[in-house]
C-alpha cells in the first residue's frame, strides 16, 4: 500500500529533528578539543614545609644587641613620676589627696636629683618618684624653668640605688639627622617602655608652656605616648639627647613626629636649678611688657623698651625709654634686632639673649622715631 504524500514532510521534519538532536547531545557530553585546552591545569598540592630551626641563643642582629644593651644599662636610670592634687569632696566635708596624672623622669645624679618636664609637675601638691626597683619615694620640687619645660625634684635614696643617666658631650659629639634614637618612659603608666626610632629633624621649634617657644628641639620619630613626658631620649651609646616633651598628633597618642628638649638645654639650665633653685636669666637692665599690650593695641612689631633701670648697662649704651612729657607719653626705643637676628615679639628677644651668659656684650638694633640706630650693650644677671 502507498502511503498518502502528505506523511512524506512529517517524516523529514522528524529526521532532521533526530539529527539535530543527536548533534545537541554530542556537543553537550563531549567536549571538543579546542574548549580542552582552555581548562586550568591541576597542580598538585604541595608537600608540607618542614618547620625552620630556631635561633641559637644569642643570635641577635647587631642593632638588636646594641639596643639591648642600652636598655639593659640605662633603664635603672628611668623613673616613674606621680603627682597629687587636693580634692575637695564637699557632701562629706573633707579635701583628699588623689593622684592626678603621672610621666617620666629620669636621675641626674647620686645625690637624688630627679629631671623631668615642667608640664609633669604642674599644680602638683605632693610628688612621688618610683625607681625600677619599683621602690617609692617622696620628692621634693627643687626649681622649675617652665620657658624649657624643665623641672627638678630631689629625693632622699641611698646613693649605692641611684643610676645616674650618662651625659654625652654635645661639642665633640654633634647629634646628626637618621641617628638612632631610644626612648624610655611610662607611656599610660607602663612602666620602663622602650621605644625605638631615628633622629627625624633638629632645630625645631614648640610651643612651650611657659609662654615662650622652646627652640633647637630634637624631632624624633620613636614612639612617645602620654606618660613618656620628661624620659630620656638616647643614643645608641646610651647618653642623653633630649627629654621627651611633646607629640604632634591629632587624636592624642603617637603619630610618629615627637619632640625632646635638646640635651645641651638640659645640661645648661639643670645645674643652675639645682645651685640656685632657678635658671639663670641675662638681660639688659630694662622694663619691657611680656605681654605686649602696647605692641598688641598698636600693632608695633619688635619689643618695646618701657624704662631703663639707671646704672644698668642699657643706660650706658644710651638705650631709650618711655619719656613722660606734659603732652603725655612718647615712644623711646624699639628692639628690633639683637645680633643680627630679627625681633619682631617677646619670644624672640627671650630666646635671643637665652644664647648668651652674663657679661656677654650684644649689637642691639632699635628704632627711634623714624630712625634705626645700632648699640652695643653688655649683658647681666637678672632675677
Amino acid at each position: 500500500m502507498t502511503p498518502p504524500r502528505w506523511l512524506f514532510p512529517m517524516l523529514a521534519i522528524v529526521c532532521v529533528s533526530a539529527v539535530a538532536g543527536f548533534a545537541c547531545n554530542r556537543s553537550a557530553g563531549a567536549p571538543s578539543a579546542a574548549s580542552a585546552q582552555v581548562l586550568p591545569p591541576v597542580i598538585p598540592l604541595p608537600a608540607r614545609a618542614e618547620p625552620l630551626p630556631p635561633l641559637s641563643s644569642g643570635a641577635y642582629i647587631e642593632d638588636e644587641r646594641n639596643t639591648i644593651t642600652v636598655f639593659r644599662e640605662t633603664a635603672a636610670s628611668a623613673v616613674f613620676v606621680t603627682q597629687k592634687q587636693v580634692m575637695v569632696d564637699y557632701w562629706a566635708g573633707q579635701a583628699v589627696e588623689v593622684p592626678a596624672g603621672s610621666g617620666s623622669g629620669f636621675i641626674w645624679d647620686d645625690q637624688g636629683h630627679v629631671v623631668t618636664n615642667f608640664h609633669v609637675v604642674q599644680n602638683a601638691r605632693s610628688l612621688t618618684v618610683t625607681l625600677q626597683d619599683q621602690s617609692t619615694h617622696e620628692a621634693v620640687l627643687r626649681g622649675v624653668e617652665p620657658r624649657k619645660d624643665i623641672a627638678v625634684l630631689k629625693i632622699d635614696v641611698p646613693k649605692e640605688k641611684l643610676v645616674p643617666i650618662r651625659l654625652r658631650d654635645s661639642k665633640k659629639q654633634a647629634l646628626e639627622v637618621g641617628q638612632k634614637t631610644i626612648a624610655i618612659g611610662n607611656p599610660f603608666g607602663l612602666d620602663h617602655t622602650l621605644t625605638v626610632g631615628v633622629v627625624s629633624a633638629l632645630g625645631r621649634s614648640v610651643d612651650g608652656v611657659g609662654g615662650v617657644t622652646i627652640r633647637d628641639m630634637v624631632q624624633t620619630d620613636a614612639a612617645i605616648n602620654p606618660g613618656n613626658s620628661g624620659g630620656p631620649l638616647l643614643d645608641s651609646g646610651g647618653c642623653l639627647i633630649g627629654m621627651n616633651t611633646a607629640i604632634f598628633s591629632k587624636s592624642g597618642v603617637s603619630a610618629g613626629v615627637g619632640f625632646a628638649v635638646p640635651a645641651s638645654t638640659i645640661q645648661r639650665v639643670v645645674p643652675q636649678i639645682i645651685r640656685t633653685g632657678r635658671a639663670e636669666q641675662v638681660g639688659l637692665g630694662i622694663r619691657i611688657d611680656v605681654e605686649q599690650r602696647i605692641e598688641r593695641r598698636t600693632g608695633i612689631r619688635g619689643v618695646v623698651v618701657l624704662g631703663v633701670q639707671p646704672g644698668s648697662p642699657a643706660e650706658k649704651a644710651g638705650v631709650k625709654g618711655i619719656e613722660r612729657t606734659i603732652r603725655g607719653a612718647v615712644l623711646g626705643d624699639i628692639i628690633v634686632g639683637i645680633e643680627g637676628k630679627p625681633i619682631a615679639d617677646y619670644d624672640d628677644f627671650y630666646n635671643a639673649l637665652d644664647a648668651h651668659q652674663a657679661g656677654d656684650k650684644v649689637k642691639l638694633k632699635v628704632r627711634r622715631g623714624d630712625q634705626f640706630v645700632e648699640l652695643t650693650s653688655e649683658l647681666v644677671g637678672i632675677q
